[in-house]
């Protein structure tokens, strides 16, 4: 793997291990990444990025589901207005072509997943 590739990885490993918005799994997957690649560096760079990927396949929530939430649960959640708020943003993004949630843990998912044509865009 190559310097750009594996900072660009790190980079959002980060954002997959702190954030609030992943889950459990998600963090460990990330914080295994970290731990594989800070005990083998480069050389164990791909070996973990593989078992990165296929923890992180599936997990992000597309569009359509972020949708269905914004007219469901998140009316419950976060009251109606903010569910509207939210589903109107949700629709627009949609026809603007967007595939994918938008929070900071399916942003970074998405993207490593891109990265190796696991997703698109």
């Amino acid at each position: 793997m190559n310097k750009n590739t594996f900072d660009y990885i790190a980079e959002r490993a980060d954002i997959l291990a702190s954030t609030d918005a992943s889950t459990q799994i998600t963090k460990d997957a990330a914080n295994a990444w970290k731990d594989a690649v800070a005990a083998g560096g480069l050389d164990a760079a791909d070996a973990a990025t593989e078992q990165l990927l296929d923890t992180l396949e599936g997990r992000p929530q597309s569009i359509d589901n972020v949708i269905a939430f914004c007219e469901g649960p998140a009316k419950e959640m976060f009251g109606e207005e903010a569910a509207a708020e939210a589903l109107a943003k949700q629709k627009q993004r949609k026809a603007n072509g967007a595939k994918w949630c938008d929070c900071d843990a399916c942003t970074a998912a998405t993207e490593i997943l891109a990265k190796f044509g696991r997703v698109e865009l």
